[in-house]
């Protein structure tokens, strides 16, 4: 039997050592499956991949530790579909499946879960990238520049803060007319990929002749644009806390958010991270509203 499809089929053991081992795997809301031509069938600010520790597994079930957001749970609706990962070492496998509902752990610390249905089947993928049958999710770019000056984020976290306020009550958002006045004291700006989303972080990747800022600075500014679902880009400070280079020459970062010189803003943030996957949510049902809708009307034509 060739290795790769050996690996394949030995998936389930593999997802047995991560939780035996106390580890971790990936899971985002998917697109749908089918075509449709409808705005409303995909997201497309971009597709916010949680990095989730392994909590239980049985024959039909995968349960999870529920994501949060900077301390604050993250709900995900039961009947949402849901694109997961498991990786170990350099093999990766992929998988739909369907988030079955919440519930909750007992012990010394009554943990909140997420119970998952256990895939039939998987598939493997590169390493660093989470695609299932013939879609991938699109992974946000988001815009990072070195923090010359921890203490300038105040003006700038508060005015990302007022107009997400002002955002949720209907108004509509434009980009400050002297951008640079609402900046933080910062250096040159870069691009990195967001990989994943933790409680108090996230992981990025960054391309190889953008990975020496990660050589001269450890606190950098990030800007997450995230429309048009979102309307007002996250904005937040992170500190490097662990980098490692691919074979490609890319660092993967782990940035932990920091809120030290406006802890007010957390709060915001964690917020904004709330509402994009409540319209993720939405706009998966709506589309499979859309789709479904198409096939009656197939269905009655034929």
């Amino acid at each position: 039997m060739p290795a790769s499809r050996s690996r394949t089929n030995e998936w389930r053991r593999c997802l047995q050592q991560v939780f035996e081992r106390g580890g971790a795997i990936e899971i985002a809301i998917a697109r749908p499956e089918s075509q449709c031509n409808e705005p409303l069938a995909h997201v497309s600010g971009g597709d916010i991949v949680w990095r989730v520790r392994l909590l239980d597994i049985s024959d039909d079930q995968i349960i999870v530790e529920q994501p949060t957001a900077l301390g604050r749970p993250i709900d995900f609706d039961a009947g949402i579909d849901l694109v997961g990962a498991i990786a170990i070492g350099q093999n990766r496998w992929t998988f739909r499946t369907v988030h079955i509902g919440l519930t909750e752990l007992r012990g010394p610390r009554p943990v909140k879960a997420m119970r998952i249905q256990m895939p039939d089947h998987v598939e493997r993928s590169i390493r660093r990238q989470m695609r299932v049958e013939t879609a991938s999710l699109q992974l946000p770019q988001i815009d990072i520049w070195p923090l010359l000056d921890p203490k300038s984020v105040v003006v700038a976290e508060r005015y990302n803060e007022v107009a997400f306020e002002a955002s949720m009550q209907g108004d509509p958002y434009h980009e400050p007319v002297d951008g640079e006045a609402m900046m933080p004291t910062v250096g040159p700006r870069f691009s990195a990929t967001l990989m994943n989303l933790g409680g108090g972080g996230m992981g990025l990747r960054v391309e190889p002749e953008d990975a020496m800022y990660f050589s001269h600075h450890r606190v950098f500014w990030l800007r997450a644009n995230l429309k048009p679902e979102l309307e007002v880009p996250v904005c937040c400070t992170g500190k490097v806390v662990h980098t490692h280079i691919d074979s490609a020459m890319r660092t993967y970062a782990g940035m932990q958010f920091d809120f030290s010189f406006y802890p007010a803003h957390e709060r915001c943030v964690a917020e904004q991270i709330r509402q994009y996957i409540m319209t993720q949510q939405d706009l998966q049902r709506q589309a499979k509203r859309l789709i479904e809708e198409s096939d009656r009307q197939q269905r009655k034509a034929a």
